[in-house]
């Protein structure tokens, strides 16, 4: 089957043969028709398979035969996750449009929004967007949906797991009902899957490939090595086999921009992509990518969706990803539309779990490869798909009197009868901090030998008795059987430093003198 028996206008089959392209890939065969019919879509495929070029010459299709948009009307609305994205179906759309009286535009955030505001103004018949600048646009009353024919979720599964879910609720309450709605990914989870079943109207589902499986074409293996000799391996995969354009994922930003560092200090043209860079650095770092004037390009994951590269032959998991799936989009950057390519991943043994639930999610087991001279001081345990990740268990925590029980294996109290001990009854709370939660022997009667808390109480001190103080002539003083602080309050006029009447209180600590300080008078 070739592209012209699939329906598509003569314009269209033109700019396609200008492409070079003369058979449609199995997700473009399964989707172009019934979306030429006007039904709603779902369609899962991995990436690299043309899942952009699926949804999109179908959509010039329909939208040539109808009028073109009006001021500030949009015709068709395409979301994407990143900017990355939108600009790689923007390209497309110019692309197969170049024969077509239709206007297109791209809007994300990162950039001025000024130039954005002035293309739209006219009307456009495609618009590129994320869903944050979208917003920004309508807010500011420059676009309007009430004439949307077509609504387009580009790698919807990416998009509801970055957090876009609310933005694209909104951007639903805005747009009429009626319409035709298309979703595409390369991965649709459970979760996932049900969600986007409520945003569309009795789709029709197409699955060309298992679920988060990957291409057959890229060659995959690892190479354990400690974390430190990550970068010179690194180096040393690049001088040695002579890579000339590689894709290298890191985790971190900071990793990214550190490891970018390390590859010109050994004399290897590199440039670091991430989210901190500004939207005209890494468009001049993709562009000088792609040209070929930059050997290396550094990426964290917002590089895994969306970046279309020609005949890319190297991808180099430096770090693995945190969540499995996106494995399959990283090296879905190479081994695109039929070509060959490589993915390395190097691993360290404290990335094993993330190792293993890769393998799990592919149902294959990497190969192992060793470089000499970088053998791994700490060793990469062997996997096994048919063992499942164990689950932490929480530490539990031993009660002090508790002893073992060798019945059921468990742990038992520290009393015999049944009966709960102080402690327990106290609810584990200091001792001697309140008097409720005192319990002596005398007053609660658990003297029995379950009572070991009382038991193992140390004696309480007793407190002296005061002694009779002596007058001066030998006899003992009025006040017999005071303490010494009740004596100093007994006095004739009621002050403790005038008309005591016992001379001995006065002897042994005399009254304390209040100096008062001088006054001064403001003059």
């Amino acid at each position: 089957m070739n592209f012209a028996d699939l329906g598509l206008s003569k314009p269209i089959l033109k700019a396609i043969e200008e492409k070079g392209y003369s058979t449609p890939s199995p997700i473009q065969e399964r989707a172009i028709p019934p979306i030429i019919q006007g039904e709603d879509l779902m369609a899962a495929a991995q990436t690299g398979t043309g899942k952009t070029a699926g949804f999109t010459l179908p959509l010039l299709h329909r939208l040539a035969k109808g009028k073109n948009a009006k001021s500030g009307q949009i015709r068709a609305l395409i979301l994407t996750p990143t900017r990355e994205l939108a600009a790689q179906v923007g390209e497309s759309v110019n692309d197969y449009s170049k024969h077509l009286p239709l206007r297109s535009a791209v809007v994300f955030g990162g950039v001025k929004i000024n130039p954005q505001i002035r293309n739209l103004r006219g009307g456009v018949d495609i618009l590129v967007a994320t869903p944050g600048r979208l917003l920004d646009l309508y807010n500011q009353g420059v676009v309007k949906f009430s004439e949307l024919e077509v609504l387009v979720l580009d790698e919807a599964d990416r998009m509801l797991d970055m957090g876009f879910i609310h933005d694209i609720k909104k951007i639903l309450a805005l747009l009429p009902k009626l319409r035709q709605n298309l979703l595409f990914s390369a991965t649709f989870s459970t979760q996932i899957r049900k969600l986007a079943q409520g945003l569309v109207n009795n789709p029709v589902e197409i699955s060309v490939t298992p679920v988060n499986s990957t291409a057959t074409t890229v060659k995959q293996w690892i190479c354990p090595v400690d974390k430190k000799q990550k970068s010179p391996l690194l180096i040393e995969l690049i001088q040695k086999n002579d890579w000339h354009q590689v894709l290298v994922f890191s985790r971190t930003k900071h990793g990214a921009n550190r490891l970018a560092r390390q590859l010109e200090s050994a004399k290897i043209s590199a440039a670091a992509i991430h989210g901190n860079k500004s939207q005209g650095a890494r468009t001049r770092a993709l562009a000088d990518f792609k040209s070929g004037s930059v050997r290396v390009l550094v990426a964290t994951d917002i590089a895994a969706r969306g970046l279309d590269i020609d005949q890319l032959p190297q991808v180099v998991n430096f770090d693995l990803p945190n969540v499995a799936e996106d494995y399959v989009h990283r090296i879905g950057r190479t081994g695109r539309a039929g070509a060959t390519g490589q993915a390395v991943s190097l691993v360290c043994a404290d990335e094993f779990d993330q190792l293993a639930s890769i393998e799990r999610l592919t149902n294959k087991l990497l190969d192992r490869e060793i470089v000499e001279g970088f053998e791994p001081v700490h060793a990469l345990p062997e996997s096994n798909l048919s063992s499942k990740p164990q689950r932490k268990k929480k530490p539990t925590s031993k009660k002090p009197g508790s002893r073992p029980d060798t019945r059921k294996g468990k742990t038992a109290k520290g009393h015999r009868d049944g009966q709960r001990s102080g402690e327990n009854a106290r609810g584990h709370k200091p001792q001697g901090k309140n008097k409720s939660h005192r319990s002596d022997s005398s007053s609660s009667g658990n003297t029995g030998a379950g009572n070991t808390t009382e038991q193992n109480r140390s004696p309480k001190p007793k407190r002296a008795k005061p002694q009779k103080r002596q007058t001066d002539s030998g006899s003992p003083a009025s006040t017999e059987g005071r303490t010494q602080k009740q004596t100093r309050k007994v006095n004739t006029g009621g002050s403790k430093r005038s008309g005591n009447t016992n001379p001995g209180a006065n002897s042994q600590k005399p009254a304390r003198r209040i100096r008062k300080r001088p006054t001064t008078s403001n003059k």
